[in-house]
């Protein structure tokens, strides 16, 4: 085997491969217009729960009921809860809370995921059917059951969330992974690379990683977006994050009796839930249309005809 079939895949390297998406994204109109959309909400999540309790204009848990139940105005711009706490406060302060839980039990899960995805994938064998029936018999669980029942079990801490959200979450990514390894290990230059005496981690490292980047990142932001729903979900039935710290959810779970009276109360908390999800969504779709082959060769036939 010549040295250049060994080189079909040039060395993986983060930074540039960064560059290089953003440039081609600024070249492409659809895909790259829904990935710039998701990619902005994305960081004002971000932002918000890096900075937001810094902007918060009040104490998110300080009770003043003769303000209570006010509309949005100058003085509180989203208006106040049933204790006369600042919504606008309470909803900048819940974005740390939510989107920290959601982005850590995402890395763990992932973590977990892939190492085993890939293992599996690229071994075969035993190994690929043992760890095959782990992931069918907890992919046989329904998630929500599941999350209820060990919330109710362990408790409802912020640990014990992340702890279920990553018990309920890392067979996902074993089954994307192994299957993407079973394609990149029997491609040539893989073969090539095996041929020529290279290690097993030198080709996990160099030819099955890259493949898989594309993939994991879009499944990583739609992981994302299900555990924040997920965890909305938990907190509103008064499984999730207890108060007084205040979440998503819970803000949702305390306004549902004032819908009528107290739009403000419910309506924002629902936006911020609704903005995040749908900023996972786009950014986990804008990569999948702009790497997909098809969706790719149609974005530069439309950029040579506008050329």
């Amino acid at each position: 085997m010549s040295e250049p079939a060994a080189q079909a895949i040039p060395p993986f390297r983060p930074l540039g491969w960064v560059r290089g998406a953003l440039r081609d994204v600024r070249r492409f109109g659809g895909s790259g217009r829904l990935l710039w959309a998701g990619i902005v909400i994305v960081l004002l999540a971000i932002f918000v729960a890096i900075f937001g309790p810094l902007l918060a204009p009040y104490d998110p848990v300080a009770v003043s009921l003769r303000e209570r139940l006010l509309p949005p105005s100058p003085e509180h711009w989203l208006g106040t809860d049933q204790l006369g706490r600042d919504i606008l406060s309470r909803v900048l302060h819940a974005g740390r809370v939510t989107i920290s839980i959601a982005l850590v039990a995402m890395t763990v899960s992932a973590a977990i995921g892939i190492t085993i995805g890939v293992i599996s994938g690229y071994f075969g064998g035993r190994v690929d059917m043992i760890l095959q029936r782990l992931v069918d018999i907890q992919l046989a669980f329904p998630t929500i059951l599941l999350a209820i029942t060990m919330v109710a079990v362990l408790g409802s801490s912020v640990p014990i969330l992340i702890f279920v959200f990553v018990l309920a979450g890392w067979a996902r990514y074993v089954r994307v992974v192994r299957a993407q390894t079973l394609v990149v290990r029997e491609t040539q230059y893989v073969e090539a690379a095996r041929a020529m005496g290279a290690t097993r981690r030198h080709i996990l490292l160099r030819y099955v990683a890259p493949n898989l980047l594309t993939e994991m990142i879009a499944l990583m932001n739609l992981e994302v977006a299900r555990i924040v729903l997920l965890e909305s979900g938990l907190s509103y039935l008064g499984l999730g994050v207890q108060p007084p710290l205040p979440t998503w959810g819970n803000m949702l779970s305390d306004g549902r009796l004032y819908m009528t009276s107290a739009w403000w109360f419910v309506t924002f908390p629902g936006l911020a839930i609704m903005t995040v999800v749908l900023g996972m969504n786009l950014l986990a779709e804008g990569l999948r249309a702009f790497y997909d082959p098809r969706d790719r060769r149609y974005a530069e036939a439309q950029v040579s005809a506008q050329a």
